[in-house]
């Protein structure tokens, strides 16, 4: 499968890394590229910095289109051109995973209304303003809802993740997996610890 994964500047590391480290080691089964808006070098506050190619080089359909969060997306949902981008990448893929306030970013566009969907539990009340008709799920450590999957903050999208290979290749697989990571996985997507209330 071909994962596309989109960064911005002052992406969250870990919502990237986490899930490219869960795919990327499975190289048999999984390619993942970086892409941007407009291609070119793309830095975080961790001083992370990848190159990536331009979204518009994504002509045909994608099987999963990977979308982080970050205090970057505080900006990034007022940027219409790349909202839009992502509403139409987000429509040619297979799959769509968001990590963090990435479902900010994936509400804005529309295509998660009327669709459960969770994000990180410290940004929750300015997420939920960018998708007033999505079925937000405040207590999930991830959602699923057709080819949505939408995980809570940073470490949730190696679960999410980790979910979403036991839903393509069954739960002894991502196990093993995820002991080859030497992750404790919670297995429990409708359990956050990590919720506010």
């Amino acid at each position: 499968m071909n994962i596309a994964v989109l960064l911005f500047e002052d992406f969250e590391t870990l919502d990237v890394y986490g899930p490219v480290e869960v795919f990327g080691r499975l190289v048999d089964l999984y390619s993942i590229k970086f892409y941007s808006l407009n291609g070119g070098l793309i830095k975080n506050r961790h001083g992370v910095t990848a190159i990536t190619e331009r979204l518009d080089s994504i002509q045909e359909s994608l099987d999963i289109f990977l979308i982080p969060g970050g205090l970057g997306t505080r900006i990034e949902v007022e940027n219409t051109v790349l909202i839009d981008k992502i509403k139409e990448i987000a429509t040619i893929s297979t799959y769509v995973l968001t990590v963090c306030t990435g479902s900010a970013l994936l509400a804005k566009t529309g295509l998660l209304d009327y669709k459960h969907a969770t994000s990180n539990k410290r940004a929750f009340a300015w997420v939920i303003t960018n998708g007033v008709n999505v079925l937000w799920d405040k207590k999930a450590r991830w959602t699923v809802d057709d080819k949505y999957f939408t995980s809570s903050g940073v470490s949730a999208g190696i679960d999410m993740s980790l979910s979403f290979l036991a839903e393509q290749h069954g739960i002894a697989f991502a196990r093993r997996v995820a002991f080859e990571i030497e992750y404790n996985w919670s297995e429990d997507r409708d359990c956050d610890m990590f919720t506010i209330e």
